[in-house]
């Protein structure tokens, strides 16, 4: 884990949104099999190994058989019931978990190729600038980690249904900065294909 910044006294909380129903994929894509773990296990690893400072992981499909899968080590662990509805009830519910904080740092739970490293660098950067809100710029192409600062909480509690922290975003391009980091943007898990390739990409390793 990163040390802390001499001085600093902020609190960022990664938000791992796990919830997701997996329609596109026709099975609950947190409990693929990873390297020694799940997809979902991969991926909370990655952010408890950061330097974040606390963590809340939000499940709801298949919340029992995604748990079996997962050995949180320092994560608080949150049920969002309304994760139908789109991944803005499951932000809520990480949110309200959070509690007081000074930023929220948001990272999906299909996105393993996002390391400890990578979660670092966004957080080093928000504590540098303190933006209203920013997203991570991977060579031109932006993608999670996105992280927000207090004075966003609002915005964010107001938000509903799919791809809607885009929306906010999209919405506030005076307020959002991006924050460059020198990879190629990660993958998630939609499909099937798309699974393979995090397997070869991030694993190096094929589907047997």
């Amino acid at each position: 884990m990163q040390e802390r910044l001499i001085g600093d006294p902020s609190v960022v909380v990664g938000i791992v949104l796990g919830a997701g129903a997996s329609k596109r994929l026709g099975r609950p894509k947190q409990t693929l099999p990873f390297g020694d773990t799940t997809l979902l296990g991969w991926t909370l690893r990655n952010v408890e190994a950061s330097a974040v400072d606390r963590v809340v992981l939000v499940i709801g499909g298949a919340a029992d058989d995604v748990l079996v899968g997962l050995a949180p080590a320092r994560a608080e662990v949150v049920r969002s019931d309304a994760y139908a509805t789109g991944c803005a009830s499951s932000l809520l519910a990480g949110l309200k978990a959070a509690g007081a904080c000074d930023a929220v740092m948001l990272l999906l739970g299909d996105m393993p190729g996002v390391d400890a490293a990578t979660i670092d660098e966004v957080r080093t950067d928000w504590i540098h600038r303190r933006s209203w809100g920013a997203v991570t710029n991977y060579q031109g192409a932006l993608g999670h980690p996105f992280i927000f600062g207090a004075e966003a909480f609002g915005a964010l509690r107001d938000l509903h249904g799919d791809k809607a922290v885009w929306k906010l975003l999209e919405e506030h391009p005076d307020f959002v900065r991006t924050i460059p980091v020198d990879r190629v943007l990660p993958l998630d898990v939609d499909t099937w294909d798309d699974y393979e390739a995090i397997l070869r990409n991030v694993l190096d390793r094929p589907l047997r």
